[in-house]
């Protein structure tokens, strides 16, 4: 995998190369060397089997460019990527690809510039997990493997339903999934910020579901971790024991019930539903649910939800977006009261000078504009998806807030990443500002 001294002086040069283009007004070169490893699980107690098997990696590095293009008809914008070539020759094919698409762009106003908050994540990623062997990659799987079987061997319930270890293989135990271990590298530089900027991340998932099959009985277990000394066979155990509860267990008749999710469709319904309508591009085309009411109350006064992608140790957080911008804490809902939303730079800039931008945030335009204002001076950090964040003060008042503009970036959702596979970069949870008004911090659910 490229080191991020070669990713560095990557993007270094491009930077340099790109802007003594004619006609190139700005530029931003973004590199990045990827890595995904990958181990399956496929346990069968009454099948033979080989319990871990298909090990497996792929790496991918490149690099891409985004250029303003002067024109006599206005400025365009284009972005190019070549993958596996970090030399000039891939730096200029990445420029022709970007200046052959370039387009004219009304809504484009610059491309990122330096914010006001310093960055507050550095150096976090798991060196062990960066330099993992193919043997401890392995290893993890069957430290899944052994948790599950482990519990389904101390299970009393099972004990009942089998006489003996032969009885026990025939009732049909099943252990499925994989382990993943992913490592990222990148490096950015821009006009607005030259000084080339690193990020390094690594992460460890885990998802199984387990069987017994003769009971039709199923359940499932995952873990989510960014060091390789804290894994453990969590999610095997997890997966095993939720077999093991669901079996003799029936279809309940159809009707309405009051029901206590798990973290899993807790995720889904944030990620699908809730997530999306706090996104600025959303508001932007009239198309959230939340349309028209930062500011005003949204939910129960006992939800509160944030971003927030420099917390330590969590899953997706980075150090930087993928614009170059510091990572932080956004705010979305507070005590039921819609407090900001995730946006980019781009997305920002289009949404603030949008004529219509006070019916479509919620509030006089007045009130827009103050919010707007307050972006410039505030001195935010953030990072989830993207999305920078003041801190902010106690405060008793239980008064719904006035709205304000913050810088945001953030990556704290498990999709956020600052990643560019082949130099493109990956956007579910973008480099952002949050417009959020200003409020004291809460815990979320």
């Amino acid at each position: 995998m490229r080191d991020l001294g070669e990713l560095s002086r990557a993007a270094e040069q491009a930077l340099g190369w790109a802007r003594a283009q004619p006609g190139v007004s700005e530029v931003e070169a973004f590199v990045s060397a990827n890595a995904a490893l990958l181990t399956r699980l496929n346990y069968t107690s009454h099948i033979p089997c080989n319990g871990v098997e298909e090990p497996k990696s792929v790496e991918s590095y490149g690099i891409g460019l985004q250029i303003v293009l002067d024109a006599p008809g206005g400025r365009r914008l284009g972005f190019g990527s070549e993958p596996n070539d970090l030399s000039v020759s891939g730096i200029e094919r990445a420029f022709d690809k970007a200046r052959r698409a370039a387009v004219a762009d009304p809504d484009f106003v610059s491309l990122p510039r330096p914010l006001a908050a310093p960055r507050t994540l550095s150096d976090y990623h798991d060196p062990a997990l960066m330099r993992v062997s193919d043997e401890r990659l392995v290893e993890a799987g069957w430290t899944i493997i052994g948790g599950a079987l482990r519990t389904f061997l101390a299970s009393s319930r099972l004990a009942d339903l089998a006489d003996g270890e032969e009885a026990l293989r025939r009732l049909g135990l099943i252990i499925g999934g994989d382990v993943t271990m992913i490592q990222e590298r990148m490096a950015i530089a821009s006009t607005a910020m030259p000084h080339v900027q690193t990020d390094e991340t690594t992460l460890i998932t885990s998802f199984v579901t387990s069987m017994v099959e003769a009971h039709a009985a199923k359940g499932s277990g995952w873990s989510t971790g960014t060091r390789l000394d804290d894994f453990s066979d969590e999610a095997g155990g997890e997966a095993a024991r939720a077999a093991i509860a669901a079996l003799g267990g029936t279809r309940v008749p159809s009707g309405r019930y009051t029901v206590v999710f798990g973290r899993q469709p807790v995720a889904d319904i944030l990620n699908d539903l809730v997530l999306p309508a706090c996104n600025a591009e959303t508001f932007y085309a009239s198309a959230s649910p939340f349309l028209g009411r930062l500011g005003r109350r949204v939910a129960s006064s006992a939800l509160s939800i944030y971003d927030h992608g420099a917390m330590p140790g969590m899953m997706g957080s980075k150090g930087i977006t993928c614009e170059g911008l510091p990572t932080g804490r956004t705010d979305l809902i507070l005590e039921g009261v819609l407090t900001g939303c995730l946006s980019c730079w781009y997305e920002t800039e289009r949404l603030m000078r949008d004529p219509q931008r006070a019916d479509k945030l919620g509030g006089a335009d007045d009130a827009a504009r103050a919010a707007a204002t307050a972006f410039a001076s505030a001195p935010a950090v953030d990072a989830s998806s993207p999305a920078d964040r003041r801190s902010r003060p106690p405060t008793s008042s239980s008064r719904a807030p006035s709205p304000s503009i913050v810088t945001s970036c953030s990556a704290a959702s498990a999709t956020g990443s600052t990643s560019a596979a082949s130099g493109t970069r990956t956007r579910s949870t973008d480099c952002a500002r949050a417009i959020s008004p200003v409020r004291s911090p809460r815990i979320l659910i």
